[in-house]
Order: structure tokens, then C-alpha cells, then sequence
């Protein structure tokens, strides 16, 4: 039976970088779960990459229809940006393993609704200086910066990662991410292991 591997770990963490080093490999093939999102695209982003973007009466359609596993809502200062994920056919364990990218409550909702024994975390974690000084460097890069969404973002970050939290859900393994290379290495042979 394949595997969910949940990369997570708290804004400018590095979780993309690490997720496309983690797709890129050859010896270790993941299936993709594309995750829904009612937020607008960001410069650089394409439906069905990053995300599928959509709208509240997609989310309401597919919520009817019981398709989806989780969803969470995040009162911005743009309005509410919901993210979730649907079991829309994408997911095939008889033969796939996954790696997603998503929150502790991700992880949490895909552990309840496909087992404890077939998801598996992935915990990134970052100096919150250099954490904050990556996210300011992103969102300068952005045509029309959104700083006010970066620092509620941030600090977000202190309530939905907060150790009580992580305790919960018994994230006992994290992967400190100081030197790209030396933790994508770490997660892979996590990765072997775990299979």
C-alpha cells in the first residue's frame, strides 16, 4: 500500500524548495495531490500546478457531493481564502505513494480519513529570523507586495505550530532546514525508511 508523505512546517520555511527537490528525484517517484484554493493566483503560479484555483460555489458543489476531506479558511486582509482537498480520483494508494505540501490540519483531516499507518509527517523547521527575512524577500519580488497578508501569515504561524499542537499530533520527527541539500538528503532517507 502506498503512502502520504505531509510536508509541513510554519510560512518561508522552505517547503516548497524542498517539495520540487523532493518531486525531481529519480530513484523515489511520488504522485501529485493537487490541492484546491478559492485565493486568487499569485504571479509565477498555474492552475493545476500549485493548486486548482477555484471558487466558494466550486467548494460548495463538491461539498454537497461529499468529495471533500478537508477544507480550512483563513480570514485574510483580503477576505477569506479557503484551501482543501478533494477526493476527486487523484489519490490511487493500491499503487502510489504522494507528497503533498499542507498544515498540521491537512495532515491531521488526510491521516483521519485514509489512516495513521499510510500518512506520514514531514516537519520543516527554520530560525523564525531567517523565516522572516525569506518571506520579506519573497513578497518584495511580487508585483504588488502584499506585506500586511505576509506578517498575519507569520504570525499565524506561532498559533497553528505552536509545540502544544505539534505534541497532539504526535510530530516527533522535524527536519531543521539550514542547508537545503543536507535536509533534502535527511527527508529522503526518512522517506526509505518509512516506506
Amino acid at each position: 500500500m502506498g503512502k502520504i508523505f505531509c510536508l509541513m512546517g510554519k510560512s518561508s520555511s522552505g517547503k516548497d524548495t524542498i517539495y520540487k527537490m523532493l518531486s525531481e528525484q529519480e530513484e523515489i517517484s511520488f504522485s501529485k495531490i493537487i490541492p484546491y484554493t478559492t485565493r486568487p493566483m499569485r504571479q509565477g503560479e498555474q492552475e493545476g500546478v500549485e493548486y486548482h484555483f477555484t471558487s466558494e460555489e466550486r467548494l460548495s458543489e463538491l461539498t454537497a457531493q461529499g468529495k471533500v476531506i478537508e477544507v480550512r479558511a483563513y480570514d485574510t486582509v483580503y477576505g477569506i481564502w479557503k484551501y482543501f482537498t478533494v477526493d476527486d480520483g487523484q489519490i490511487d494508494l493500491t499503487s502510489h505513494d504522494y507528497l503533498v505540501i499542507g498544515t498540521l490540519e491537512v495532515y491531521l483531516a488526510l491521516r483521519g480519513y485514509y489512516g495513521k499507518n499510510v500518512v506520514v509527517p514531514i516537519y520543516i523547521e527554520v530560525d523564525d529570523g531567517l523565516r522572516l527575512q525569506r518571506a520579506l524577500d519573497r513578497e518584495r519580488m511580487q508585483d504588488t507586495p502584499k506585506y500586511a497578508e505576509m506578517c498575519r501569515r507569520f504570525l499565524a504561524d506561532e498559533k497553528d505550530f505552536s509545540e502544544e499542537k505539534l505534541r497532539e499530533a504526535e510530530i516527533t520527527t522535524r527536519f531543521t532546514n539550514e542547508e537545503l541539500h543536507v535536509t533534502v538528503s535527511d527527508i529522503l532517507r526518512y522517506i526509505r525508511r518509512m516506506r
